[in-house]
């Protein structure tokens, strides 16, 4: 690959880093044809998107963002594919029901809310990270929980004070 083919990977790979909020360092080598496309078409209906790339040039492209990297130079290593996306957990669901039985692809690293992740034994802890529209949905679950019970508890006592009422009346 010539330096010009190399400098224009690095600032597109760069670029991708940019406008995406969280990626997963995936090694999917031992896949086969068939399973890479079935991957590949289920990262595009969820949204993500797979980039398979070399470690050199993958790692001077996040030299040229301004977060520190460096944390993921272990996980670089062998075959690397990246799964981007502006879902924190949707990644990991796709890794962990893909390799249900076989192990691939495999984690190597994730960045995820800017946290970094190195390792396999982190795939259950990034499923159950939950996305910022879901944390949104729980606080508003939670802020209308006292009003739903006051107006319940309204609503009932007025039929419990008008039967009462009924029923000295009726005396």
């Amino acid at each position: 690959m010539r330096k010009e083919d190399k400098i224009t990977v690095i600032d597109q790979i760069a670029a991708t880093v940019g406008e995406y909020a969280h990626f997963y360092l995936t090694d999917i080598a031992t896949l086969n044809a068939e399973k890479t496309s079935n991957l590949r078409r289920e990262c595009n209906k969820q949204q993500i998107k797979l980039v398979v790339v070399k470690n050199t040039l993958f790692k001077k492209a996040l030299e040229k963002v301004d977060v520190d990297f460096s944390a993921l130079d272990p996980a670089m290593k062998g075959n690397t594919a990246v799964m981007f996306c502006n879902n924190a957990n949707v990644p990991a669901k796709l890794i962990k029901q893909f390799a249900k039985g076989t192990d691939i692809p495999k984690l190597k690293a994730a960045y995820v809310q800017e946290s970094f992740y190195i390792g396999s034994e982190h795939l259950n802890a990034l499923v159950s990270i939950k996305s910022k529209n879901e944390l949104i949905g729980d606080v508003i679950a939670l802020l209308q929980s006292p009003a739903k019970n006051v107006v319940s508890a309204l609503q009932s006592g007025g039929a419990t004070i008008h039967g009462v009422l009924k029923t000295l009346a009726n005396r």
